[in-house]
């Protein structure tokens, strides 16, 4: 399969006929000059051995190492046809908690940040395997569907926020409903679903929605973000002064982590839950540990080889036209010496 890898860089082509435009004009111009300089008889005398086409002869191969270059310039490449090939590997849903009292600082620097920072670690390590990513507050969002594109999926966490969610809140039924209809129909044993939240929900409906989630093969693992004794979330105004939400009394509103309400969450899925108070690093073990003994599926993915680059092979043909062209004078030789220069 043939490309230009920067195919906007072909517009420098259009120098190409402004160069014979210019030629022609020049060509033209020099005719008259030579009109005007002399008789035709006497500048015959002056300019006899003078080459007839050398001219021509140079420009065009100028012209051709030009356009040559302007084929250079946008690097042709060559890569071999798309094909599929066939994978293993475990479906994964990544769901991150965007809700505002994911701000809250009893985890340093923030909840939200924690979460982040462990969900691009675990994107890492989940290489090999299709993921999708849900953001969530009083709605679930699907932000990214299955793939293999890792580096887009530290993006899309590196970025989100709560702003990112009209609605807040916390809805695991939600999340949970939203999966199930992501995941492909006929998977009914190799997918799963981990949820970073700090747990704030208490309807007993999302329970039931993980035990029937589970009658379809998939399994909920849950990490939690944030401290039993819980923080307060903090509010940056427009004008930069920063405070923290207030109940209508006019109290400071606690935010506290629900561990029960999160492993009774896993329980119900069929997964297990985790704390990442304790060290991040072995949490992100033991559920990649998890993960690995669910069996994995086939399935067909298109890809190619790499294109490989022949840039360098234009370059080298314009500057053997230059090089060619360097050796090429204006006068007459043994080809020419016969050919008459002002012959009408």
């Amino acid at each position: 399969m043939f490309r230009f890898e920067i195919f906007q860089n072909l517009y420098a082509l259009i120098c190409v006929p402004i160069v014979i435009v210019l030629f022609v004009l020049f060509m033209f111009m020099r005719k008259q000059a030579l009109k005007e300089f002399s008789h035709v008889e006497a500048l015959k005398k002056l300019v006899d051995d003078l080459g007839k086409y050398k001219h021509q002869i140079k420009f065009f191969l100028f012209l051709f190492a030009l356009t040559s270059l302007c084929f250079a310039f946008a690097n042709p490449q060559w890569g071999s046809k798309r094909e599929k090939v066939k994978r293993k590997s475990v479906d994964v849903f990544i769901a991150l908690d965007i809700s505002t009292s994911m701000l809250a600082e009893d985890v340093r620097p923030s909840r939200l940040d924690r979460a982040r920072k462990f969900a691009q670690d675990l994107a890492e390590g989940l290489k090999g395997e299709r993921i999708g990513l849900i953001l969530f507050a009083g709605n679930a969002y699907l932000q990214m569907p299955l793939t293999t594109d890792y580096a887009a999926a530290s993006l899309f966490l590196r970025s989100a926020n709560p702003d990112m969610a009209p609605t807040q809140g916390t809805d695991f039924f939600e999340v949970i409903d939203l999966a199930e209809r992501s995941f492909e129909q006929d998977n009914k044993q190799h997918k799963a679903l981990v949820i970073l939240t700090d747990g704030e929900n208490h309807e007993e409906a999302a329970l039931t929605r993980a035990t029937d989630a589970t009658e379809n093969g998939l399994l909920i693992f849950t990490v939690g973000v944030g401290t039993d004794d819980g923080g307060k979330i903090p509010i940056v105004y427009p004008n930069g002064h920063r405070d923290f939400k207030r109940d209508k009394a006019g109290g400071y509103v606690i935010t506290k982590m629900n561990p029960q309400m999160l492993t009774e969450l896993a329980n119900n899925g069929n997964g297990a839950y985790f704390n990442l108070q304790e060290n991040s690093e072995t949490v992100l073990t033991e559920l990649r540990k998890r993960i690995d003994k669910i069996e994995k599926r086939d399935f067909e993915q298109r890809s190619f080889t790499e294109y490989e680059s022949y840039f360098q092979y234009f370059i080298a043909f314009a500057l053997l036209l230059l090089f060619i062209d360097g050796f090429i004078n204006y006068r007459k030789n043994k080809f020419t010496k016969n050919k008459d220069l002002f012959k009408v």
